[in-house]
């Protein structure tokens, strides 16, 4: 099969596309996908470069998130057939391929009205916002969140897609009017550009001046502290994202009764990933999911989307993916 294979790591040339890879061995409980499209993720470029906090074995395929066609299914599969359209979180085999594995938990249905490049967007962004909204922060109804930077993240769109479908009032920040306008346009109650001066004081107006009930931080090294002086009382922080060390007020902890938590996939149970791929079927379906599509590459130019992020000429407003091949169904 076709695919990108990196065999050192590196930037953006070490990416070798290859046509004669072999295919990916299918397990009990795991379905073969014939790929339409694949997602390239900071992640994945992190990992390229060998700086990611995990090494893997090479030669190696990149990409997590993906759709396509399912092109068989293991022994143990009861959820899906060949022939099924589908999107994968956390492909087993790597989704730079004309073929990927994924474990049927994993796996979602993508319906007849999503293209396969926006199914190939949904994967990681939309699991993990999935993740902190509902099973980490145990977000409510009638509860406001604060999501910063939120143009520059395909996490935050996702979470504030998943935030209006539960009823909560959002708040976000971003730093242009292009970023501003997109948030609105993806559900947001209130947008305020966080380059102004005095902008947290807009936030706090637009609660009463209690603050947000949960803040879905993506850069907690450089904002934690100012989250916990914004939170409410008995608020959560969910940390979604942040390199490098910060200073915080210890203080600040008690006065708020805050809770802080990480959030990552890698912990997620079977379970749990059959519970996120089952709320994000419902917003497919129910078209609350809208992954935001910014640039697509043919797979052969795959160091070029690579490049795009380093030094990120589309400005973060969307995902870049890889148009692999086209299933004409």
């Amino acid at each position: 099969m076709k695919a990108v294979r990196i065999h050192k790591f590196g930037g953006p040339e070490v990416l070798q596309y290859e046509v004669n890879v072999p295919l990916p061995t299918l397990g009990d409980t795991q379905v073969l996908i014939r790929t339409s499209a694949a997602c390239v993720s900071p992640v994945d470029v992190m990992t390229v470069s060998g700086k990611f906090l995990v090494k893997p074995k090479l030669p190696w395929i990149p990409g997590t998130d993906a759709a396509g066609i399912v092109e068989a299914v293991g022994s143990q599969v009861m959820k899906f057939k060949v022939g099924d359209r589908v999107f994968c979180a956390g492909a087993k085999s790597g989704a730079y391929a004309e073929m990927v594995v994924a474990e049927e938990y994993q796996t979602g249905f993508l319906g007849q009205d999503m293209s396969f490049n926006e199914g190939a967007a949904i994967g990681v962004p939309y699991c993990t916002a999935y993740r902190a909204v509902l099973q980490k922060a145990k977000a409510r109804a009638g509860e406001t969140v604060l999501i910063p930077h939120v143009a520059s993240s395909a996490v935050g769109l996702a979470a504030m897609q998943i935030c209006k479908s539960l009823g909560l009032k959002i708040l976000v920040t971003a730093g242009t009017e292009t970023g501003l306008a997109l948030a609105k346009q993806h559900g947001a109650d209130v947008a305020v550009n966080h380059r102004e001066k005095g902008y947290e004081d807009i936030i706090l107006d637009e609660t009463d001046g209690t603050g947000p009930d949960i803040i879905l931080e993506m850069a907690g090294q450089s904002n934690l502290q100012r989250d916990l002086q914004l939170l409410s009382v008995g608020g959560r922080i969910m940390i979604i994202g942040g390199g490098g060390e910060t200073k915080v007020c210890p203080t600040t902890f008690m006065v708020k009764e805050a809770t802080v938590k990480g959030v990552t996939l890698s912990h997620a149970t079977d379970d749990e990933w059959t519970e996120i791929t089952a709320g994000l079927e419902a917003g497919v379906q129910y078209k609350w999911v809208k992954p935001v599509v910014d640039k697509t590459y043919p797979l052969y130019q795959v160091a070029v989307a690579h490049e795009d992020i380093i030094v990120n000429t589309s400005g973060g407003l969307g995902n870049l993916v890889l148009e692999i091949q086209d299933p004409m169904v």
